[in-house]
C-alpha cells in the first residue's frame, strides 16, 4: 500500500472512531511504528487530525485554520475544482464568492471574464480581483468582523448581502456530512453564508474530498440546497452516493489542472 493510500485510510479511521493508536495501526498495516508516526505527522501538518501521545484524534468542530495554512492543502485538487467552476461563469454575470482557499483559486481564473460583478466577504478574493485591475469588473466587498480565515462576517456583512440579487454563488465550506450538511467552524460565518445562499439564484459548492466527514460547529445549509457540488476524484464512493442522492448535480473533476477531465454523476 502506498503512503498516500495508507494515510487516507488512517484519516477515515480517525473520522469514524474519533481517534487511533500508533501500535494498532502499525499492526493493521504491517509497518513500523515510525512509519505510522510519519503518516500522522503528515496528516497533522495538513490540519486533518491532531497528534496526541501514542496516536491521534479528530480535530475539533470549532478549529479554524488561517487562510495561509489552508491554502497549501490539496492545492492540486483545488486548482482542478476552480478550473471547472470558472467555466460556469458567463460574461456580465452577477456572482458571489464566499470566503475560502478554493474560491480564491477561482477568483484567479475570473480576472479574464469581462463585465462581472463579484460580491464577496473574502479579503483574499477581493484583493486578487482588485490587483488585476480590470476596469469592466465591479467588486463588492462586504463589511464585517474578520475571521482567522480572512472572511468578513456578522451583522454588517449580512445586512449588506440581504438587499442583493445574484445569479450564482460559489460557496467554500469547512465540512460536509449527510446529517449536518455544509458546515463551518464559525457561527457568524454560517449566518453570513446563509445570507449569500438566499441572495443567489443558484448555489455551487466547491469542496475537495477532505471536506467529507468533517463537521464544523454550525450548519450553513443542507445538502439539498446545492444545485451543484464540484469535488475531486479522491472523494470516497460512499460520499459520492450520498451527495449524488441529495445534491442537484455532482461533478467529479480529475487531474491536476492543465489536463483535467471531469465526470458528471447526473
Amino acid at each position: 500500500m502506498l503512503a498516500r493510500q495508507r494515510q487516507a485510510t488512517i484519516l477515515d479511521r480517525v473520522r469514524a472512531a474519533g481517534g487511533v493508536r500508533v501500535t494498532e495501526l502499525a499492526a493493521e498495516f504491517g509497518v513500523s511504528d515510525m512509519t505510522i508516526r510519519r503518516d500522522l505527522d503528515t496528516l497533522h501538518e495538513q490540519g486533518l487530525l491532531a497528534k496526541v501521545h501514542g496516536g491521534a484524534t479528530a480535530t475539533g468542530s470549532t478549529d479554524e485554520p488561517g487562510f495561509h495554512a489552508k491554502s497549501v492543502r490539496q492545492s492540486a485538487e483545488k486548482a482542478a475544482i476552480a478550473g471547472h467552476a470558472a467555466g460556469l461563469v458567463r460574461p456580465g454575470a452577477a456572482i458571489a464568492l464566499s470566503a475560502g482557499t478554493t474560491t480564491a483559486e477561482l477568483a484567479r481564473r475570473l480576472v479574464d471574464v469581462p463585465g462581472l460583478t463579484v460580491v464577496t466577504n473574502s479579503l483574499p478574493v477581493a484583493e486578487i480581483l482588485h490587483t488585476a485591475g480590470r476596469p469592466d469588473q465591479t467588486v463588492v466587498l462586504t463589511g464585517g468582523v474578520r475571521t482567522p480565515s480572512d472572511a468578513l462576517v456578522g451583522p454588517l456583512a449580512v445586512e449588506a448581502i440581504r438587499s442583493l440579487h445574484l445569479d450564482l454563488l460559489f460557496l467554500g465550506v469547512h465540512g460536509i456530512t449527510e446529517r449536518a450538511g455544509f458546515t463551518t467552524p464559525n457561527l457568524m460565518e454560517a449566518e453570513t453564508d446563509r445570507a449569500l445562499v438566499e441572495a443567489a439564484d443558484r448555489l455551487v459548492v466547491l469542496a475537495d474530498h477532505t471536506k467529507w466527514g468533517t463537521v464544523g460547529i454550525s450548519s450553513i445549509v443542507g445538502l439539498g440546497a446545492a444545485d451543484m457540488l464540484v469535488s475531486d476524484d479522491r472523494l470516497a464512493p460512499q460520499a459520492r452516493q450520498v451527495i449524488d442522492e441529495k445534491v442537484g448535480e455532482l461533478v467529479i473533476v480529475t487531474g491536476t489542472g492543465r489536463a483535467a477531465g471531469q465526470e458528471t454523476t447526473r
